[in-house]
């Protein structure tokens, strides 16, 4: 049976006020005997206090709520990682939500978090958010601030955690062109999902740099997936009639499903095709053979939004602060010099 607080002081010999008072380190009335028997009480029977009864009285409740498009994804995960780092050290949990891309389910698992009376929100989305989100954002009092990883999209001039995606894929088209390469494909992603634009921006300003036609044969879209890249891929060697001797992908989950189709066509990585990723998950070291990619911080991604959050919950009209991550090519096996 578990101990209660009314329990400890019985035993002590003391008010449920004393208890409470040593427990939380205030005040400096009790005599040192006193305070060693209700803490020596406290240790024996492996007390601790119930969370949501304190809660109640500190009007704290040390969670924060996050929604994400899809658990699963190895991004969104080392995503998740960086935010449970930084607010488990301050002793805060997070109550996690899939929106599995639903725009519908991202506003609900935002009402039903503001419902459970979390401190703060992060929202990671490729969406343009509803306006209700949007109106909690922006608020210059912070009830419940509201951090978004949305690369952006959504417009607002405070806590923006933006990647430099231009600057990354553009120096990795240029060791590619640098490497003999001048027919290099490119997988970005479908329609508007999280706006990639500076990836494939990244893509068609190097080529013209080096004064390299572009080909709209050599650019398919697909899905930021593994399948999405394995079907692209596919697609792209079969209307580029297997031209291309390089393949750019806009993230690293895309290139595991490249190296699929590029097996399945009975061609090798890197003597016939070469390909470069973004993200720099762990996976990308796995592969066979290792894959050079664009890395992006994504677990400082997290740990930033997280800090983010803890400061705006401790200082409620503070702005909250822009941040740009850099990235960095990742030179491993998978690019062939041809010159």
């Amino acid at each position: 049976m578990k101990l209660t607080i009314k329990d400890i002081a019985n035993k002590a010999g003391v008010s449920i006020t004393t208890v409470s008072q040593i427990l939380n380190n205030k005040g400096s009335r009790f005599s040192e005997e006193t305070r060693n028997k209700v803490l020596r009480i406290v240790a024996e029977n492996n007390y601790k206090p119930d969370f949501f009864a304190k809660s109640m009285i500190t009007k704290r409740s040390r969670t924060i709520g996050m929604i994400v498009p899809d658990v699963t994804d190895l991004f969104f995960s080392k995503l998740i990682e960086g935010v449970e780092t930084y607010l488990n050290a301050l002793g805060y949990m997070i109550i996690l939500c899939n929106s599995k891309h639903s725009v519908e389910l991202e506003k609900k698992s935002f009402e039903e978090l503001m419902y459970r009376s979390v401190e703060g929100i992060i929202v990671a989305t490729p969406n343009l958010l509803d306006p209700f989100i949007m109106e909690v954002c922006l608020r210059k009092k912070k009830d419940i601030p509201v951090v978004l990883v949305d690369m952006g999209k959504n417009t607002r001039n405070e806590g923006k955690l933006i990647v430099e995606e231009y600057k990354g894929v553009h120096e990795g088209v240029s060791y590619l062109i640098k490497q003999g390469h001048r027919k290099i494909g490119f997988l970005r992603e479908v329609g508007d999902y999280y706006q990639l634009s500076e990836r494939i921006t990244g893509y068609l300003n190097c080529l013209e740099d080096y004064n390299i036609p572009y080909n709209p044969a050599y650019i398919e879209e697909c899905f930021l997936t593994i399948q999405g890249g394995y079907e692209g891929t596919q697609k792209l060697l079969h209307k580029s009639n297997r031209e291309i001797t390089a393949l750019v992908c806009s993230n690293d989950q895309m290139a595991i499903g490249a190296y699929q189709a590029i097996y399945e066509a009975g061609l090798k990585i890197p003597e016939d095709i070469s390909v470069i990723g973004f993200d720099d998950l762990e996976t990308g070291k796995y592969l066979a053979p290792a894959l050079t990619t664009i890395h992006q911080p994504v677990f400082d991604i997290g740990f930033s939004a997280a800090k983010f959050a803890v400061d705006a919950i401790e200082n409620p009209y503070v702005r909250i602060p822009n941040k740009i991550f850099p990235t960095q090519l990742v030179i491993r096996e998978s690019v062939k010099n041809i010159d």
